[in-house]
């Protein structure tokens, strides 16, 4: 199954850029073992729209358009459940039993994500109530679902 992270908001050249980068590749060479892999992510830019609302509006049409056909929904949003990497883990192995072509997961701009998308998702996820800055939710999935495949190959990254 291959895992899509759909984002507002472009990664600048950095320590944050490389980070992100540095746990998608150890995704996508522990993840073809056991069936989830690539980890693809693909940015839309952040609107330029005044009202709060219109820039989520806009950017939740071009979150959707990245969704490709038949793709299972996550989105990120401090409102969501807070998920052990166990159960974060487990979340992943369902989805891949069900033989779905992708699990993409949405990630808002600084205004959040839209109520259409939130309300579509299978499974809307949080990674704890504070909030966080969009750029920090992409690193932080990124390294959970490295994570999660360690968990779901026996590998020892994961002690807890």
């Amino acid at each position: 199954m291959r895992l899509l992270i759909a984002a507002v908001g472009r990664l600048k050249d950095g320590p944050e850029r490389i980070l992100c980068e540095r746990y998608v590749e150890r995704a996508n060479a522990a993840g073809r073992a056991v069936g989830l892999t690539p980890v693809e992510i693909r940015e839309i830019a952040e609107s330029a729209k005044r009202a709060p609302k219109d820039r989520i509006a806009e950017e939740a049409k071009g979150l959707s358009a990245l969704a490709p056909a038949g793709a299972r929904s996550i989105a990120l949003d401090a409102s969501g459940r807070n998920l052990t990497s166990e159960q974060f883990a487990e979340h992943l192995a369902r989805l891949r039993a069900e033989n779905l072509p992708t699990a993409v997961f949405h990630i808002g701009g600084p205004d959040g994500l839209s109520r259409e998308i939130r309300d579509k998702a299978q499974l809307v996820l949080a990674f704890g109530a504070a909030t966080i800055p969009h750029q920090l939710a992409r690193i932080l999935l990124a390294e959970q679902l490295y994570r999660a495949i360690t968990i779901l190959s026996g590998h020892p990254y994961h002690r807890g």
